[in-house]
């Protein structure tokens, strides 16, 4: 029989599973420094606690005081009898470490550092605020702050900070890095009635940051939309997996302030310069499908209308207006936006022609004219939505003294119902407009000041769920199509880096490059003028020359280039030349020769470049490239490990992706190929950390093919691992596909273990046709309908960072099928995990659950993790028995099921 070890009460084990319920769900809470001194930080906390309607029970702390607001005070929160959730702190910096102290002792779970003092206040500030993250995490309290507003929670009537109102109970969760923000937003929603369920203050984030509060609110019934006021993150792949594990659910929006290029200075490499920070931001909320805004406005406005619209299809919006110029600022701001008119059918336009009047625009935008009835716009409405080549609508009305706009929003409102599209509303005006846009409102139609809020709202809806598609690509950790030469490509960096040297020659560069099957021009390096015309002579002409210097990297600036060298006698007055020209503007470069190479002209001068970012790692420049590309800035980044359509995102998003599919009769390239070279350039980056800028510019291209004419390669000093190869320097991790293995079971039947993907929904959905109800109980502690879409995506869309899940693939007669899968769940600390099984009935009694379970006990112990923890139903006598082998001790019982635990390390 399993041995129980220590007993955990269901509200401990609630605490492992949900720990900031002690913050966000209290059922008491104590106020140190709570004040009867009117004016102060004390007093407004408690008084707010008081007021904001929190059933809970409430504890004044303050050792100064006998009672706070009729409240008996208490000296510590040692002595306050009975259990504590929550403690909002108030008291000077000096002070907070021994408070929170005695929080631990006293089992209090959550803390809310109002207090503030600590890395704003030099040396001594920021050993105070490592202190209290120290207690913290070793007292198991989890901290909001320090130097926050607090927090309020209105659907509990919670209000556990200093601001001077309570929030309005709504869908929303708002978190904001900045507490000046918070009170203006909370003043303005008020007003404008807008709700939240929770308001979040964070402060320095000491303990809990954004990537806990997502996994919070994304769990949260009571949460529809994420809001994010960020300044500055601290944990990046832990925000990009908590992300990318939500946001497929419930739309995370951020603004994101500080939007400087102070990233790109002081590069040394085109990418550099082009690829700043906040651009870095941009290419991880995409992949993240995060939705950013650049306004505040914007932020409530895309929130409203995720809320109460579907996603559009695409970016082609039809706009039908009863004022020309409205609509015709709605287009401009469309079209600069990556959006695009609705172009409509023939049926559309007969249908259209056939009742409205003679004069009206005949096109997208629809204006119907000013004097158009209701129900005449109305039918326009229907037939538009209709239109297969519409993915929303904008529909706009002006203020007329002949129509009635109330009787125009109850006929969009009618004909919405109907629809799947989008459809968005811009009702100009104020008092005239006020029942219109309140009937709109009511009808589910978010409704806009302006066309052009509008048409932005419109424009992130689609991007959002552009963006969502993103989370479905799993890039393996290991090329499946080419095998790149690492320990090769290791030597070349390493030697370099043994000279002294940080910059690699451009021989160097290429060699690298040829390592990842990444194609480059044949060269000879000459240290002489005759053996540059040995060379050039070898080669072929004409042939192109250039400086060879670990120290010049922009060879043009310095003259460093020339091309199309037709003889030998040019090949002599070059060389002199290139030397001349390097001591000149360069008199303290090193000067290894030069480099002679075949010239190569192709149409197409691209740039692919890497950028080791300050927050996210390696960033990846693909766009137009040559010697004016700072000029153009026609980049697009994207974050590693890439496959093919992420690759291909990247290539459209670019203006040169028109050319290079082939324009106005000009031949394009093979765009595969070039998706290829993204790919395989990105290994080159995930594998070498390494690697601090790298450029290949240009990369020529056309329809025959590419080759690398140009690279500049810079380095900083890390350890050089050879053989194994990890990846801790990106923030999303990629296919872990190292934890493929295959199997026997008793029968003799081959099964292959590997990680679960996005693709395998079908397959996981056919093992559930396979469970019997006995089984599917044991899973999931009672019977579970049909397994839906939504539902199977949350079990086979997983970020690997956070969550593991094993699948046991067997083929028969030639189809695959899943006959089993076991899966670990990371707990907040992330050095413990939840585990779960389950082997579809066919295969039961092979010994498959038990190679499962081992296999994944295995990652676990690789992975570093202290300890695993599951439930069982009492009467599940094989799974307990499973348990029991392997080491598992029972730990407490939630009803009818135990809970087990596998110390793998002890503390």
């Amino acid at each position: 029989m399993l041995t129980t070890d220590h007993q955990l009460p269901t509200a401990d084990y609630r605490l492992i599973m949900f720990p900031l319920d002690k913050i966000f769900r209290p059922q008491s809470v104590a106020a140190v420094g709570a004040s009867d001194k009117v004016g102060t930080v004390g007093y407004a906390i408690f008084d707010n606690l008081l007021q904001g309607g929190f059933k809970g029970k409430l504890y004044p702390v303050n050792p100064g005081h006998k009672t706070v607001r009729g409240k008996k005070s208490y000296p510590s929160v040692k002595k306050i009898p009975g259990t504590v959730d929550l403690a909002v702190i108030a008291v000077p910096a000096k002070a907070v470490a021994s408070v929170i102290k005695e929080c631990g002792e006293a089992g209090i779970g959550g803390a809310i550092i109002i207090s503030a003092g600590f890395r704003e206040s030099g040396a001594e500030g920021k050993r105070m605020y490592e202190e209290i993250k120290r207690l913290g995490r070793l007292h198991g309290v989890r901290i909001i702050g320090p130097n926050c507003l607090g927090v309020i929670a209105p659907t509990l009537g919670l209000n556990a900070s200093f601001a001077s109102r309570m929030a309005l109970p709504g869908k929303i969760a708002f978190i904001s890095q900045s507490g000046a923000l918070c009170t203006a937003i909370l003043d303005w929603s008020v007003n404008q009635s807008v709700g939240f369920s929770h308001f979040v203050s964070i402060g320095e984030m000491a303990d809990v940051g954004y990537h806990d509060l997502i996994d919070y609110f994304g769990a949260d019934p009571n949460t529809s939309c994420i809001l994010i006021y960020m300044e500055s993150l601290a944990e990046p792949r832990k925000f990009m997996s908590a992300a990318r594990a939500f946001s497929r659910q419930k739309p995370i929006i951020i603004l994101k302030s500080g939007q400087s290029d102070e990233g790109a200075q002081a590069t040394l490499s085109h990418t550099g310069s082009l690829a700043g920070n906040d651009a870095a931001y941009d290419a991880a909320f995409r992949r993240a499908g995060i939705i950013r805004v650049q306004t505040i406005s914007q932020l409530f406005n895309v929130a409203h209308a995720l809320a109460m619209q579907p996603r559009p299809a695409g970016n082609r919006l039809a706009i039908l207006t009863n004022a020309g110029g409205p609509a015709v600022l709605a287009t401009d701001f469309l079209m600069k936006n990556e959006g695009q008119l609705a172009r409509f059918s023939p049926e559309t336009m007969k249908a259209l022609n056939s009742f409205l009047p003679p004069h009206w625009s005949h096109g997208d935008p629809v204006d119907v004219l000013g004097d158009t009835p209701a129900a005449s716009y109305g039918r326009a409405l229907e037939l538009i939505l209709k239109d297969p080549n519409v993915d929303g609508v904008l529909t706009i009305t002006a203020s007329q003294a002949v129509i009635n706009e109330a009787d125009i929003a109850q006929q969009v409102v009618a004909h919405a119902k109907g629809t799947h599209k989008t459809v968005l509303a811009c009702w100009m005006g104020e008092v005239d407009v006020a029942t219109g846009r309140a009937i709109l409102e009511q009808g589910g139609i978010p409704n806009y000041r302006y066309p052009e809020e509008a048409v932005l709202a419109f424009l992130r809806m689609w991007r959002y769920g552009s963006n969502l598609e993103l989370l479905y690509e799993t890039p393996p950790t290991t090329p499946e199509a080419f095998l790149p030469k690492k320990d090769e490509a290791a030597a070349i960096i390493q030697k370099a880096l043994n000279s002294g040297r940080l910059t690699l020659t451009e021989p160097e560069g290429k060699r690298l490059l040829a390592c990842y099957d990444i194609p480059v021009t044949q060269n000879r390096v000459a240290k002489t003028v005759e053996e540059a015309v040995v060379a050039a002579q070898t080669l072929g002409f004409p042939v192109a020359m250039k400086i060879d210097s670990p120290d010049i990297g922009h060879k043009v600036d310095v003259g460093g280039v020339l091309l199309n060298i037709s003889s030998v006698l040019e090949v002599r007055g070059a060389f002199e030349l290139l030397l001349s020209n390097a001591r000149h503007h360069r008199p303290d470069a090193r000067i290894d020769g030069v480099l002679v190479e075949k010239m190569v002209k192709k149409e197409f001068e691209l740039l692919v470049g890497a950028k080791k970012d300050l927050v996210f790692g390696p960033v990846i420049a693909f766009g137009l490239g040559g010697t004016a590309v700072e000029v153009f800035q026609d980049i697009h980044l994207g974050l590693p490990p890439l496959n093919m359509a992420l690759a291909r995102r990247m290539i459209e998003r670019t203006k040169v992706y028109k050319l290079l599919q082939g324009y106005r009769g000009r031949t394009g390239v093979n765009l595969q190929d070039l998706q290829f070279l993204l790919i395989k350039f990105a290994y080159l980056v995930m594998d070498f950390p390494e690697i601090k800028e790298i450029d290949i510019n240009p990369y020529v291209v056309d329809a025959e093919g590419g080759m690398v004419l140009d690279s500049h390669i810079v380095l900083e000093k890390l350890p050089v691992k050879q053989g194994h190869f990890t990846y801790d320097h990106l923030v999303i991790s990629p296919y872990p596909g190292q934890y493929t293995q295959d199997v026997l079971m008793k029968n003799g039947e081959k099964v292959r273990f590997r990680p679960i993907r996005p693709e395998d929904e079908p397959l996981e959905a056919e093992m559930f046709e396979k469970l019997s109800r006995e089984s599917i109980y044991f899973r999931f502690f009672g019977y579970v309908p049909k397994m839906s879409h939504k539902f199977l995506v949350r079990f086979t869309h997983i970020d690997y960072d956070r969550e593991l899940a094993i699948v046991a693939e067997v083929e028969e007669q030639g189809c695959k099928m899943m006959a089993g899968v076991v899966r670990l769940v990371n707990d907040y600390t992330d050095d413990s995990a939840e585990f779960a099984i389950i082997v579809a009935d066919p295969w039961h009694g092979q010994g498959l659950g038990g190679q499962l379970m081992d296999f994944i006990l295995a990652i676990a112990k690789e992975r570093g993790l202290h300890r695993i923890h599951a439930e069982a139903l009492a009467n599940n006598e094989v799974m307990l028995k499973m348990f029991e082998r392997r080491g598992f001790k029972i730990v407490g019982n939630v009803g009818v099921s135990y809970l087990v635990e596998l110390v793998l390390k002890p503390a």
